[in-house]
């Protein structure tokens, strides 16, 4: 691990008393997959490249829309009918010119996801759909990678991290999804809880503070209230049993 540069210290010499320099060596050493280039994933894919993370890869097959400019903060009204993952990697660079983004414009399958997940030490779920994080839950699995999950609707969210072979994977968690389909979003709301998955992205990577591991987080913007649950293993979960994780 290479100290950081004196353009380093400045750039981040607001929280390198938090994280320390060590800490922050170990963001810009980390890769991380921000799965989908939506509402969640521009907030955290914003927030990756303002901590430091030295690679993000974005995935994302979507053009921009413009019902899209409410809440995914990345676009403008001029990047109307462009890739998201191209003009994301675009403004993700204006912000870090340091950063090594790989944006990918491809549609995230059980074919696609291994090539997705390869060299990544940390997955930021920012998907619109269970299909889709229950494809990202069973790679990170497979190739022992931490999950942040995070999940949507109107004025509410929810985050957790999934650790393999310490905490229940997500199927355990969410073993019945809400129907697909169009749901309400405000932007404030997908800002609150992607802001929240960076958070425990940094927290994973740099070893500081506790994840949310084994519990989930649920965010009521609506009260301005916030509450933490505990999650549990399904005992029939052939996932969680053959890596021994606890109930």
């Amino acid at each position: 691990m290479t100290m950081l540069s004196l353009v380093e210290r400045e750039r981040y010499l607001r929280q390198i008393p938090l994280l320390g320099e060590t800490g922050q060596e170990r963001l810009r050493d980390a890769a991380v997959l921000v799965a989908g280039a939506g509402g969640l994933g521009s907030v955290c894919a914003q927030m990756c490249a303002c901590a430091g993370f030295g690679k993000i890869r974005i995935v994302d097959n979507d053009v921009v829309e413009r019902h899209n400019l409410n809440r995914q903060v990345l676009y403008a009204a001029r990047d109307h009918g462009l890739f998201k993952v191209d003009v994301a990697a675009r403004r993700l660079r204006e912000n870090n010119p340091w950063l090594s983004v790989e944006p990918v414009r491809e549609t995230i399958t059980r074919e696609s996801i291994g090539g997705l997940v390869c060299g990544i030490d940390v997955i930021i779920d920012g998907m619109d759909n269970y299909d889709a994080r229950y494809i990202l839950d069973d790679a990170a699995f497979g190739e022992g990678i931490p999950l942040v999950h995070g999940a949507v609707n109107g004025f509410y969210g929810q985050v957790s991290s999934i650790i393999p072979g310490e905490t229940p994977c997500l199927h355990c968690i969410v073993p019945h999804p809400p129907p697909p389909g169009d749901v309400p979003i405000l932007g404030v709301t997908v800002g609150t809880v992607g802001s929240i998955q960076v958070a425990e992205a940094i927290k994973l990577v740099t070893g500081l503070g506790k994840p949310m591991a084994g519990r989930m987080l649920l965010w009521d913007g609506l009260m301005g209230e916030a509450e933490v649950i505990p999650v549990a293993r399904d005992p029939s979960c052939t996932r969680c049993n053959g890596r021994g994780v606890a109930p």
